[in-house]
């Protein structure tokens, strides 16, 4: 199948993404083809053209956030048919690993190599001008069509939206899990969360679906500050000195109990700050993705430990996308999640370099790619 797809042939140099024609293969065993209805754009998708996720290989087909409809199933394949829909998780997960049976389906063995380059069995199932081409996460949902794993495919209702969906697979989960599952979150409680964009605003959602008293969102970006208050903010500031004052005056001095870093690139420098926030025995949560490499910040290392504080790393939210990701759709159904909301702006593919600029300069909850 000849399709479009948006590409990077060189990983780091900030090219931007190139759209042309790619060949897509037919479904292996375990394997199904989804045409897609949307796709939306993650910062992720960006650290790869930035060098901040660097990558050994290219060319790469971006995308990692879409859903569809099943059009094609490989042999072996017995838990989708087609006209399944799906959302498409960029984190495998097998089922059967220690991690998966043990209720951790984010720290699957499959996910060990998310960011993708090759289909399980080391063939490529992309092709462009002649050579292979590594889809990133294992999808490349930055073409109306993708041929991956069952793994990496979770069934939802067909009354669900595709075009809502689609952000189920990354940014919806990854910050409302970030407050419910990562900092468990407390009914009362008060929350921190740093960067409200396409995850933090989840992170805002998780955190009042929690029934967190105070939510403070804080974010340079006066626009995405308005919006917060739409999905569950009780307080927004612009930095942290006016988050760690705000702090002060609505626990009497004690701290927030969980401060949540959601931003698109984690800054080291913020650490010792947001940790300052968080009460004796609080959660300081890192779901941001931090330039590889960075190794170094400064952080009270004592006062952290004498407190009584927990610093806990959040992939994918801590989620369970088997069973999350239709969680996630069937709270959507309820009214019980903002999905709509969360789409600032749609584009086309041919646009997505725009696309990919709205994201960086902070125009965007959330910019989705829609497909015909």
């Amino acid at each position: 199948m000849k399709i479009p797809g948006a590409l990077i042939w060189e990983p780091g140099t900030r090219s931007g993404w190139s759209v042309e024609e790619i060949e897509l293969d037919d479904p292996k065993p375990n394997e199904v083809k989804v045409k897609l209805a949307a796709s939306g754009i993650c910062h992720s998708d960006d650290h790869v053209d930035t060098g901040d996720i660097p990558l050994g290989w290219g060319p790469i087909l971006g995308g990692h956030e879409g859903a569809g409809e099943v059009v094609q199933v490989g042999s072996h394949v017995t838990d989708l048919e087609v006209g399944d829909h799906v959302v498409l998780s960029f984190l495998p997960s097998c089922g059967k690993c220690s991690m998966c049976v043990r209720g951790r389906s984010n720290m699957c063995v499959l996910g060990a190599g998310t960011l993708g380059g090759f289909a399980a069995d080391g063939t490529h199932r992309v092709h462009a001008r002649g050579v292979g081409v590594g889809p990133f996460s294992y999808l490349g949902t930055f073409a109306p069509y993708v041929t991956v794993s069952v793994d990496s495919a979770v069934k939802i209702p067909k009354d669900v939206p595709l075009e809502k969906a689609a952000l189920i697979g990354c940014g919806v989960p990854t910050g409302w899990g970030s407050s419910v599952y990562a900092a468990d979150i407390d009914l009362g409680a008060t929350v921190v969360v740093f960067g409200v964009g396409g995850v933090g605003m989840n992170a805002v959602q998780g955190a009042r679906h929690r029934g967190a008293r105070n939510i403070i969102a804080v974010d340079p970006v006066a626009f995405k500050r308005d919006e917060a208050k739409t999905f569950g903010a009780t307080h927004t500031c612009k930095n942290e000195d006016e988050a760690a004052e705000l702090v002060a005056q609505l626990t009497n001095g004690q701290g927030a109990d969980a401060v949540i870093i959601t931003m698109g690139v984690a800054d080291p420098k913020l650490m010792q700050p947001a940790g300052n926030m968080v009460h004796r025995g609080g959660t300081l949560v890192l779901t941001s993705a931090a330039k590889v490499g960075v190794q170094e910040m400064d952080f009270d290392l004592f006062t952290f430990a004498m407190s009584g504080k927990r610093l806990q790393g959040s992939l994918y939210g801590s989620t369970n996308s088997r069973y999350d990701i239709p969680l996630l759709a069937d709270l959507y159904q309820r009214g019980e999640l903002k999905l709509d909301e969360l789409i600032t702006r749609t584009y086309k593919l041919e646009g997505i370099n725009t696309a990919v600029q709205d994201m960086r300069e902070g125009r965007n909850i959330r910019g989705v790619i829609m497909f015909d």
